[in-house]
């Protein structure tokens, strides 16, 4: 494991293995690096470098009371791409660091990035608002985050088997599914629930707008964490130069239930 510091003194943690054109994974929200285990030795043997974040309050990165807003989450990854001073970089990022991946994008130009690669992405706007009526309304939002600040290992049993469509028959065995749910709970409660309440509120319906990269979008039709109606259908409106591929049984839990189309679909595009 390597570290660096961001620019307000956080040390975060991040792994770093290959030498080839470089891949950054950006973890979804409660969940590390580690997540990536399936994509790591594929894209490895393909020869690509692959370069996983542990986000603040994630993993073995520190756990400070400040930070967990979108644009702090971007600056970090901004300072992880600065201080390995990485370039031609395609971000690959699921859920929550989708909104990280654009938000870094009009923050901080995209000088050093190639492509983006979005897995089930919490973007652009989840609220329903005037302007955004198929967004999802406030209140069942904070219904669904009081019972994780009551109850949160509760939260994501009962969620578990939705985050992978195992009724539709995914094959993903029952210790997956636990391994998967004790790095969700690995995380810091506060940053877990700092950012799963800026989830809803934060509008990426300007970043997505001004990407100018190429784009990958992949996500599931049943997914049941970030809805694709209110997400990656909405994005491919705002971007209609994306590629875009929707998975027909797939949960918000691709990268494992789907690791094989995953990978290939993302490899496609970096080949493109």
């Amino acid at each position: 494991m390597s570290y660096f510091d961001t620019t307000d003194g956080t040390r975060l943690a991040y792994e770093d293995y290959g030498t080839g054109a470089p891949l950054v994974f950006v973890a979804g929200w409660s969940l590390h690096a580690d997540m990536w285990e399936y994509q790591l030795s594929f894209f490895l043997d393909q020869g690509y470098r692959c370069v996983l974040l542990d986000r603040r309050g994630h993993g073995r990165s520190d756990r400070p009371s400040t930070g967990y807003d979108v644009d702090t989450r971007a600056d970090d990854l901004a300072a992880l791409l600065e201080h390995l001073d990485l370039r031609e970089v395609t971000l690959i990022a699921h859920s929550a660091g989708g909104g990280e991946v654009v938000r870094y994008l009009s923050r901080h130009t995209s000088e050093r990035v190639a492509r983006i690669a979005l897995l089930a992405p919490a973007i652009p706007f989840m609220l329903r608002t005037e302007d955004n009526p198929v967004g999802i309304p406030a209140e069942l939002f904070e219904a669904s985050v009081a019972q994780l600040r009551a109850d949160r290992p509760k939260w994501f049993a009962d969620r578990a088997q939705g985050y992978f469509a195992t009724h539709l028959g995914t094959n993903v065995s029952q210790a997956v599914i636990e391994e998967e749910m004790r790095r969700c709970l690995s995380a810091s409660p506060y940053a877990s629930l700092a950012i799963q309440a800026e989830l809803l509120t934060s509008d990426h319906r300007a970043d997505v707008a001004a990407v100018t990269v190429p784009m990958l979008l992949l996500h599931g039709i049943p997914d049941q964490s970030i809805p694709i109606d209110v997400t990656s259908r909405r994005t491919i409106e705002i971007a209609p130069h994306a590629v875009y591929k929707e998975y027909a049984d797939a949960g918000h839990g691709l990268y494992i239930s789907h690791a094989a189309q995953v990978n290939a679909d993302i490899l496609e595009f970096l080949k493109s």
